[in-house]
């Protein structure tokens, strides 16, 4: 395997605490192939912890990711970014974090000093990284491995009772909440969330919890489309040629007031733009595409606002309390939790989407 990358983003490399031990993770080796092997264990430095991970969620990015068509996830690269677990060192310089604690983290590793970070929009650092990524910038090896090594920054304590499994849903969750702040969607207002897959899921709970009590959820997968209805959708509809006429009739011929696209590919952003109602919001989540075609006149001429939603950038503490009270439901989306070594069935399985399956949960 190739040696894991240095960021420079945590100091000089002569800053860095090398420890030669090897670790198991599971790498992807070639598009479409994993190989749970021996990797160098993460080097530590003075400003990060070393995490034992417990628990990964596969992502939908790292599924689209591994046959190459997003450019994201360029082999050998061990992915994973949706973590919990527990510290098991500490850089010299870490103040406030201990051994023993149980943690998760950010999935975006930010500088903290470019003007970005300054005004405390982290999501969006001239240097951001993400781990279990490799693009053409950077090479960021993630946490589908017995240890990860992140900096402190990027570190939320999770509450006691909260299972790791659970709590590796906070990085996802933290992508809908975010969603929902970029959108401001108002109390009362009818809501449609284009996609039902994790995100789109959580999007509804976050609506549901934000008080929004017409939500109507629109994906081409019947069991998708069922849970969304026990997680909080009041509607759901089969997308598809009949879908615009569906949402216009549910809403009287005049749209939704915000609307969640959480797919990324031209079909699905097409239909967004044309659920919203004249003044309307429009907040685009799916990344799966790098372009799609855009309705330009149908946005300019009913004046939409149209949002990027990029990661998150500080929700995870509203996550983990949402969570811990059970206003977010997390059991209901985790299809399976399976070892390290299971990884490479499980991503085959995911990839060839097969029905049912939400998340699956990877343990090291």
């Amino acid at each position: 395997m190739a040696g894991q990358s240095v960021s420079l983003l945590d100091g000089s490399l002569d800053s860095i605490i090398h420890n030669h031990c090897l670790v198991k993770a599971l790498t992807l080796v070639e598009y479409k192939r994993f190989a749970l092997e021996d990797a160098p264990e993460p080097a530590l430095r003075p400003d990060s912890v070393m995490v034992q991970v417990k628990a990964c969620g596969i992502c939908g990015s790292d599924v689209h990711g591994m046959d190459g068509s997003t450019g994201r996830r360029r082999p050998p690269i061990i992915m994973g970014h949706e973590a919990a677990g527990v510290i098991v060192r500490t850089g010299p310089d870490v103040q406030g974090w201990e051994t023993g604690a149980r943690v998760t983290f950010d999935s975006t590793i930010y500088c903290g000093s470019c003007e970005y970070c300054r005004e405390g929009r982290i999501n969006l650092c001239d240097q951001r990284r993400v781990l279990g990524v490799s693009c053409e910038d950077y090479r960021q090896h993630g946490a589908f491995a017995q240890f990860v090594a992140v900096p402190q920054r990027v570190l939320y304590r999770l509450p006691d009772a909260m299972p790791f499994e659970h709590a590796a849903l906070t990085e996802p969750l933290s992508i809908a909440f975010h969603a929902l702040h970029r959108a401001g969607p108002q109390a009362g207002g009818r809501a449609v969330v284009v996609g039902a897959g994790l995100i789109g899921l959580l999007i509804i709970q976050a609506l549901r919890r934000a008080d929004c009590n017409q939500i109507m959820a629109v994906d081409t997968v019947p069991d998708r489309l069922s849970l969304a209805k026990k997680l909080g959708a009041t509607d759901a509809i089969k997308s598809g040629p009949a879908a615009l006429g569906e949402i216009m009739e549910w809403t009287g011929g005049r749209g939704a007031e915000n609307v969640f696209e959480a797919v990324g590919i031209s079909p699905t952003v097409d239909l967004a733009i044309r659920s919203a109602r004249k003044g309307g919001s429009v907040t685009l989540v799916g990344n799966v595409a790098p372009t799609v075609e855009f309705p330009l006149q149908a946005c300019v001429t009913r004046e939409l606002s149209v949002y990027g939603s990029c990661a998150s950038c500080g929700e995870y503490p509203a996550c983990l309390d949402a969570l811990a009270k059970g206003e977010i439901q997390a059991a209901p989306l985790v299809s399976a939790v399976a070892p390290l070594e299971d990884g490479p069935r499980w991503f085959e399985r995911l990839y060839g989407k097969e029905p049912g399956l939400f998340k699956v949960v990877l343990q090291p």
